[in-house]
């Protein structure tokens, strides 16, 4: 049974047939997951050890409605937050979509946040319920929650302690609980998911989404091409709307989610062999995920993936050179598409359309985008100018930011969200990231994008990655200064420097080159791997404000 609205086609014919349609009523957990036949495969899931567990929709099902009636039996009502610090299980996509039934709002934590940003996330949501495992038990801090439910609670955490003795055991919670649960009657306005996001500056603030905005992640359409049972891979952290939404949004279709556990960090060797082995045939990955793929030997020869038909990638801009590599060795063009925590996409690349590499593409199909200058008039094509949506456009947009009504005003209030990410547009309408509306370089009355110097330092061979700023310099106000991690094989020299200076300077330009370059053994970046220039810009600021010789 097919799911899809939409058939894909030219930009043109896509636009033409789009319509949202929000129905009155709606709730995330029906969608996903219960219409869907029991016994059909809803995911197939394999650790780091070979260890492999397979999942129908009735055992999905049946858990969720367990874990909804868990939370009743504890005191959850409507619209009370439902905290999770969980790796990728069977049982964490069951307590996801169980809270979506109880009309509870879900705020999912990284097992890779710190322990000052798992507190203030949940002293700021205020949350009642937490649930978590006992290698991460002991991160919570007491009297944070009402009721804490505990995976595997009798092992016992890494430091030996054990959690309180007022945990709940998730095992036996669930196994006492019904699987019979009547999913609560909610609007498609009402509350279901809260995404914290970091900014520059600040701690994280918490962004607040209905029901209703699953149904604009029309990129599995239109950009995946999701087919009714085909094994679907998503490689962001279940934490972020970069993971939950791949993991969601492809079961409205009737995907089968493929899921690795990973032991640690990312491993490209590791995730590739996986992908291999079990047949992948649809992908969502991160730009950070493929560059460090780029560093692998004869990736196609030794990892395969015959079975593959459609890479997507997100979280930040997608550089040509790695685009290059990735259809060199498996033969797929890697399909770009750009948002951001409080509404995405806005922008995407389509199988059925020309790709411009190194362009987030076009307006998703429905989304009302515009490039538009301080006065929130449109900017000529080939000019530099901030990436915009018109508010309330669409399905996406927030509620609002958690208990921050001033924020929510000045944000959401007008006629336009602002993104702050500056971009150009060319005559086609193909959109071109430049970076940050604030990271953007200003040298001698050039306004340079860091992110268009980044895409050129990496082109050269001997750059793996590259994260570009504005130096303070006397005569020209401010350079562009670039931190570089080198490849296998180059050496820290003046010369390999010059080299890059001169390779970039021919390629983007004769003004927008870097006339510094720092080698870096890592580039700082947020938890979902995008450069933190803001930590760079501030140190090279005070390093130069303490005069020459200063550390």
């Amino acid at each position: 049974m097919s799911h899809r609205k939409y058939s894909l086609g030219t930009y043109e014919e896509m636009c033409a047939a789009h319509e949202w349609d929000v129905p009155e009523r709606y709730n995330i957990a029906v969608d996903v997951c219960d219409k869907h036949p029991r016994e059909k495969r809803a995911m197939v899931w394999e650790d780091w050890q070979g260890t492999e567990r397979r999942v129908d929709w009735g055992e999905l099902q049946d858990l969720s409605s367990r874990f909804a009636n868990a939370l009743e039996a504890h005191g959850a009502e409507r619209g009370d937050r439902v905290a999770t610090l969980l790796p990728s299980l069977p049982e964490t996509a069951a307590v996801f979509i169980g809270t979506y039934k109880a009309g509870c709002i879900l705020l999912s934590m990284s097992v890779l946040y710190g322990d000052d940003g798992i507190e203030h996330r949940l002293r700021d949501s205020q949350a009642k319920v937490i649930v978590t495992d006992a290698a991460n038990r002991h991160r919570i801090p007491g009297g944070l929650a009402e009721v804490t439910f505990v995976l595997d609670s009798g092992q016992g955490s890494p430091d030996g302690g054990a959690g309180e003795s007022s945990d709940l055991d998730l095992a036996a919670e669930l196994e006492r609980a019904s699987d019979r649960y009547d999913t609560v009657d909610t609007a498609a306005d009402d509350p279901a998911q809260l995404y914290y996001s970091s900014g520059t500056t600040g701690l994280a603030k918490g962004i607040l989404h209905a029901h209703r905005y699953l149904l604009a992640h029309e990129e599995f359409e239109f950009c995946h091409d999701v087919r009714d049972g085909e094994l679907f891979h998503g490689m962001g952290e279940w934490a972020w709307a970069a993971g939950i939404c791949p993991l969601l949004g492809p079961w409205r279709y009737g995907a089968t989610q493929l899921v690795f556990a990973r032991k640690g960090g990312f491993d490209p060797e590791e995730q590739l062999a996986f992908l291999s082995k079990r047949g992948v045939e649809n992908v969502f990955t991160t730009p950070t995920a493929l560059r460090s793929m780029t560093a692998i030997a004869d990736a196609g020869q030794r990892f395969p993936l015959g079975q593959l038909r459609i890479a997507c990638s997100a979280g930040e801009p997608l550089n040509p050179e790695v685009i290059r590599w990735f259809r060199e060795q498996y033969g797929i063009t890697v399909l770009d598409y750009y948002g951001l925590t409080e509404s995405y996409p806005l922008c995407g690349n389509f199988p059925t359309v020309e790709v411009r590499e190194g362009s987030m593409g076009l307006p998703m199909p429905g989304w009302d985008v515009a490039i538009l200058d301080e006065d929130e008039q449109p900017v000529p094509a080939g000019q530099r100018g901030e990436i915009c949506l018109r508010a309330r456009s669409n399905p996406h947009y927030p509620i609002g930011y958690w208990n921050r009504p001033e924020d929510t005003r000045e944000e959401f209030g007008g006629d336009w969200f602002h993104t702050k990410d500056a971009a150009q547009a060319d005559e086609d309408g193909y959109i071109w990231y430049a970076g940050r509306a604030d990271d953007v370089i200003i040298s001698a009355g050039y306004r340079i994008g860091p992110f268009e110097v980044e895409s050129a330092c990496v082109e050269h061979p001997a750059v793996r990655e590259a994260a570009a700023i504005a130096a303070p310099d006397e005569r020209r106000g401010s350079i562009v200064k670039a931190f570089v991690v080198l490849a296998d094989g180059y050496e820290r020299t003046d010369e390999t420097a010059e080299e890059i200076k001169r390779f970039v300077r021919e390629h983007l330009s004769a003004y927008a080159y870097p006339r510094e370059i720092e080698f870096a053994d890592d580039l700082p970046k947020t938890l979902t791997g995008k450069i933190r220039r803001v930590e760079l810009r501030e140190a090279e600021q005070e390093r130069r404000a303490a005069g020459p010789g200063a550390a």
